[in-house]
C-alpha cells in the first residue's frame, strides 16, 4: 500500500515522467501507479519501475518492488528474468521494508531465478528478510522449498519461526509434520499456534490443544476456528459453541464459529440462531459475513430470515449475494 495518495486520473506516461524527474512524494506515488496499468503499458512500466529500484530514497525503492510484483510476470523488455535479477539485488537493501519488499515481489513473481537468492536469504539474512523469505520461496516451489524450510526449523527469531512452520504446512509434505511437532513444545506461543495450523493443514491433529486454547484470543480465533473446522473432530463442537457467547472475541468471530460448528453439526440450534441473528447485526460487514456463511452451511432453516433482510432497507447492498445464498441453500436441500 502507498504511503501517499495518488489521483485516480494519473496516466502511464505521467507516473514514467514522474518517477525518472519529479520530488520525492511524486516519486513514490509514481511508482505505486505503476502497479496498475493497462496491458499495453506494462512493459514501459516495468522498465521505468526497474531503473527505480535504484532510486536513493527508500520509500521509492520499495513502492517500486511492490508494483513489480503487482505488474506480475509478462513478457517484454526488460523481460521477466531482468526484472527479478533487479530485485534479487534489493534483497542485501540497507532498509527492512526495501528487503522485505524484494522478497513478497520474488514470490509473487514466481520465477525459478528467484528461487535460490530466497534460500540463502533465509539462511543468512536479517531477521527481516529471513521471515518474509520462508513464505516467497513457498510461493516459487513449494515442493523445492521443503528442504531449505526444514533446515530452518531451528532459526533463533520466533516470528521467523512462525513464517517457517507456516510454510511448511503449505508446502503439503508430509514429512513437514515431525518438523512441526517439534515446535508445539517452543516457548513462544506464537511459534506454537502456527505449528499447531500448519499440523492441521496437513490433516495432522497434534496440534488441536493448541487450536482450542486459541479460540478465546481475538487476534487468533479466526484462523484457530478455520482449522478447526477443517479438522472436522466432534471433540471441537463444545469449544467452538464457547465463541459463540464470549463477548471479548470480535462479532464476525463468533459468525466465523457459528458456521464451523454448523459444518460439524448441521442440527446444533445455538449456531443457527447465532447466524440469523447476525443477519439483524448493525454493521454491514457482519450482516455480509453471515449471509456468505449461510450460503456455505446454511439450510432452509435459514431462507425465511434472508428473504426478510433482502426485503429490508439494512439488505439492500446484501441483495446480489443474499439471492446466491437462497440459490445455494435451495440446490443443497437438506433439514428445515
Amino acid at each position: 500500500m502507498s504511503l501517499f495518495p495518488i489521483s485516480p486520473t494519473m496516466t502511464a506516461e505521467a507516473a514514467v515522467r514522474d518517477l525518472a524527474r519529479g520530488a520525492p512524494r511524486s516519486r513514490i506515488a509514481a511508482a505505486h501507479a505503476l502497479g496498475d496499468v493497462a496491458a499495453d503499458d506494462r512493459d514501459r512500466a516495468r522498465a521505468a519501475l526497474v531503473a527505480a529500484l535504484t532510486d536513493d530514497r527508500g520509500e521509492v525503492r520499495a513502492e517500486a518492488a511492490t508494483s513489480l510484483g503487482s505488474l506480475g510476470a509478462g513478457p517484454g523488455v526488460p523481460d521477466d528474468a531482468a526484472v527479478v535479477a533487479a530485485l534479487v539485488v534489493r534483497l542485501d537493501d540497507g532498509l527492512p521494508t526495501v528487503r522485505q519488499a524484494a522478497a513478497i515481489a520474488l514470490g509473487t513473481l514466481g520465477h525459478g531465478d528467484g528461487f535460490a537468492p530466497l534460500v540463502a536469504a533465509l539462511r543468512d539474512g536479517p531477521a527481516d528478510l529471513r521471515f518474509q523469505a520462508a513464505t516467497s520461496l513457498c510461493e516459487i516451489d513449494r515442493i523445492a522449498a521443503f528442504g531449505p524450510l526444514a533446515a530452518s526449523v531451528d532459526d533463533p527469531d520466533p516470528q521467523v519461526l512462525g513464517a517457517v512452520a507456516l510454510a511448511l504446512g503449505a508446502t503439503g509434505d508430509g514429512r513437514a509434520a515431525g518438523h512441526l511437532a517439534r515446535l508445539l513444545e517452543h516457548r513462544d506461543r506464537g511459534v506454537r499456534f502456527d505449528a499447531a495450523y500448519a499440523l492441521a493443514q496437513l490433516g495432522d491433529r497434534r496440534g488441536r490443544a493448541e487450536l482450542w486454547d486459541a479460540l478465546g484470543d481475538r487476534d487468533r480465533a479466526w484462523d484457530a476456528i478455520a482449522v478447526t473446522e477443517q479438522l472436522a473432530e466432534p471433540e471441537s463442537v463444545g469449544r467452538l459453541a464457547r465463541c459463540l457467547d464470549d463477548r471479548a472475541l470480535p462479532p464476525e468471530v463468533g459468525v466465523r464459529a457459528a458456521a464451523a460448528l454448523i459444518a460439524l453439526a448441521p442440527a446444533h440450534a445455538a449456531a443457527r440462531a447465532h447466524l440469523v441473528a447476525a443477519l439483524g447485526h448493525r454493521k454491514l460487514p457482519v450482516r455480509g459475513l453471515a449471509v456468505d456463511e449461510l450460503a456455505r452451511v446454511g439450510g432452509p432453516w435459514a431462507e425465511a430470515a434472508l428473504t426478510g433482510l433482502a426485503g429490508r432497507w439494512r439488505g439492500r447492498e446484501l441483495r446480489e449475494p443474499i439471492a446466491a445464498a437462497l440459490a445455494a441453500i435451495r440446490a443443497r436441500g437438506g433439514t428445515p
